[in-house]
């Protein structure tokens, strides 16, 4: 169980900080920062992309498979369904709130009302990424790693826009950046929580891993995979179709090296 703990705390911190490099680019250089979205915007999505389909909707239906009884496997199957599904419209809403909470601190007269709108917004989006490393970890630790390796890769643009919305309300960099941090947190708060929930109440985590998976898709195609049908619209293949299709064979490839030698 200690063990268990420290690595979530571990890499729950490392996906949180990790994404601050996306920020601290555009703090740098906004060339930079636009470099950094370029590139790491379509790998995020060929990683949540494998990370959903390679590893955790196997995990989830060989879960089920273990159960043994027909009418089990039935229910598990239904349930792992319904959380892709949940996965997915609960974050169009989650999203939809968010979308809100930016307008809002973006057409506010008041730069001190609208600056926590974006900070509420943006914490509450690390924290779900907190819940869907913890539930990976409770599978296993290869499972955990994966998620973090898949959260890290699409918060880093996401940062990107956040910083971006921060500074251009005036807030001074180094300001900008210690809020980012301890939002950052809200991560590791999330995942120590829903980890240690998961040992002490009995999760369904075959409905978990479908609501993370879901989460994962949607984030995907939603978000991310538009940005590269913008940037080429003239071409078959470019750039960023060649960065998504490395991030779901780097995921890929990892997810299989870690099962093999990390186990779980």
């Amino acid at each position: 169980m200690d063990s268990s703990l420290n690595m979530v705390i571990f890499f729950s911190l490392v996906g949180g900080v990790f994404s601050l490099i996306g920020g601290v680019a555009l703090i740098a250089s906004k060339k930079n920062a636009v470099r950094v979205a370029r590139y790491v915007t379509p790998f995020a999505a060929g990683a949540l992309l494998a990370a959903a389909f390679v590893d955790l909707l196997p995990e989830a239906f060989r879960s089920v498979i273990e159960l043994g009884d027909h009418e089990a496997i039935d229910g598990a199957v239904l349930g792992i369904s319904a959380g892709i599904l949940i996965g997915i419209l609960g974050f169009f809403l989650l999203e939809r709130a968010i979308h809100w909470f930016h307008h809002r601190g973006q057409h506010s007269d008041d730069k001190d009302a609208r600056v926590p709108l974006i900070v509420i917004g943006d914490t509450v989006h690390n924290f779900i990424d907190g819940v869907a490393i913890a539930a990976a970890f409770l599978v296993s630790p290869t499972t955990g790693i994966v998620v973090t390796l898949a959260v890290a890769a699409h918060e880093i643009p996401h940062e990107i826009g956040d910083f971006g919305l921060l500074l251009g309300k005036g807030l001074s960099r180094g300001k900008v950046l210690l809020i980012n941090a301890l939002s950052a947190l809200a991560t590791t708060v999330a995942a120590v929580i829903f980890f240690l929930l998961g040992h002490s109440v009995e999760i369904p985590l075959g409905l978990v891993l479908g609501i993370t998976a879901g989460f994962f898709v949607y984030i995907a195609v939603s978000d991310l995979i538009p940005a590269i049908h913008a940037h080429e619209k003239q071409r078959f293949i470019g750039v960023q179709t060649v960065m998504m299709l490395i991030g779901v064979i780097v995921v890929s490839i990892a997810t299989l090296l870690l099962h093999q030698f990390v186990g779980g």
